[in-house]
């Protein structure tokens, strides 16, 4: 697979310099790009190839900050009516210009973010102006939080969260999201699913450090919507996973089953790095009435230290019928992903009831296949 820092290739460098000549007749695409492909260029990894761009163009654009934004508008808007690389992730180059030359001119680079994250999100471009000035960040987001672009309405959530993956965590957000919450509330039944995702994720973070303002949102907004019944669940999904007793009151779980485990089987007992290992058993309701199950996998996986650290991968939640078998399978990949690297050694699996793990089988993982 290429790299991704590639996006920045032959191809985007000669759609953006047109645009640029387009709109800045004068500007110097020759020289812009021997200091962009200067010594170095081909060892730097994706963010330093987007700070690299971003620091560089600075030098090129002629005037004020303010000047230079009506050039970097000026790109949006061709890109918009159809230029090649339509919403490709390369463009953030374009809020990463805003967030490192910027900080001194708040509302102008509001302003353009409101304008850009309509094409490609600003989200983390904003995480400075959070943590420089609060205060006027937020009242925008607000504003935002009512924008007919479902994009900016997007961005009015993902952009406060309080530990967006990636980006810069907001430390008086995790100390208290009180101003997080009038956007939320804005949009806790937003009409685009693009949106309601974010809000979901935006209450996870808030999860992690107040639980109780989550239940807070719970009793205060469960039932109102179908929409917004959906954010609520998927936004406690590290409670649920913690079988918070009182987050699983408010969606009807209960700690205590009469659920009977059998047939619990691992495919292989040994597997290499990169293959696949299957799982499969027997889940019987022995109660004579129906309950709500929470049905998830833990794997516990080995880490370079040589301890385990437990994932849960959820399988269902439904309700079981008394006396009904349930049979289920799953394959876990152990394929080296960005996001997870795996460790020879010796894991285990175990299947959770409703917060319960109750019943766990080890298995082996070896070095990687040679290639062949």
């Amino acid at each position: 697979m290429e790299p991704l820092k590639n996006i920045y290739n032959r191809q985007f460098f000669e759609t953006f310099t047109r645009i640029l000549k387009s709109i800045f007749p004068s500007f110097q695409d020759k020289n812009f790009l021997a200091a962009i492909h200067t010594t170095g260029w081909q060892q730097m990894e994706l963010k330093q190839r987007i700070r690299h761009i971003s620091m560089t163009l600075g030098k090129f654009l002629p005037g004020t900050y303010k000047n230079q934004l009506k050039i970097i508008a000026g790109i949006v808007t061709q890109l918009q009516k159809g230029e090649e690389h339509p919403n490709s992730f390369a463009w953030i180059c374009l809020p990463d210009f805003i967030e490192i030359h910027g900080l001194a001119e708040v509302e102008l680079s509001l302003d353009a973010m409101e304008k850009l994250t309509a094409f490609i999100s600003c989200e983390f471009a904003v995480r400075p102006f959070l943590l420089a000035d609060p205060e006027t960040v937020m009242k925008r987001m607000l504003i935002w939080s009512k924008h007919p672009n479902e994009n900016v309405r997007r961005f009015a959530s993902e952009g406060c969260r309080p530990r967006l993956p990636w980006g810069k965590a907001i430390p008086a957000f995790k100390l208290n999201p009180a101003p997080i919450l009038p956007v939320l509330e804005n949009l806790k039944d937003d009409p685009s699913e693009f949106v309601r995702k974010s809000v979901a994720n935006n209450i996870n973070d808030i999860a992690k450090d107040h639980p109780g303002i989550v239940l807070d949102l719970i009793k205060k907004w469960k039932g109102r919507s179908k929409n917004t019944d959906w954010i609520l669940k998927h936004g406690s999904r590290t409670l649920l996973r913690k079988a918070d007793p009182a987050i699983y009151k408010q969606f009807g779980l209960s700690a205590a089953h009469s659920c009977e485990l059998s047939a619990f089987k691992l495919g292989k007992k040994e597997i290499k790095i990169g293959d696949t290992i299957s799982v499969a058993f027997v889940l019987t309701n022995k109660s004579v009435t129906r309950q709500l199950v929470r049905l998830e996998l833990a794997v516990h996986y080995m880490k370079s230290s040589g301890t385990t650290t437990r994932k849960l991968f959820k399988l269902s939640e439904k309700m079981f019928s008394p006396g009904l078998q349930n049979h289920f399978t799953r394959n876990i990949n152990f394929k080296d992903l960005t996001t997870r690297t795996h460790y020879v050694g010796r894991h285990a699996i175990g299947v959770v009831v409703n917060g319960r793990e109750m019943a766990t089988k080890h298995f082996n993982v070896t070095n990687k296949a040679a290639l062949v």
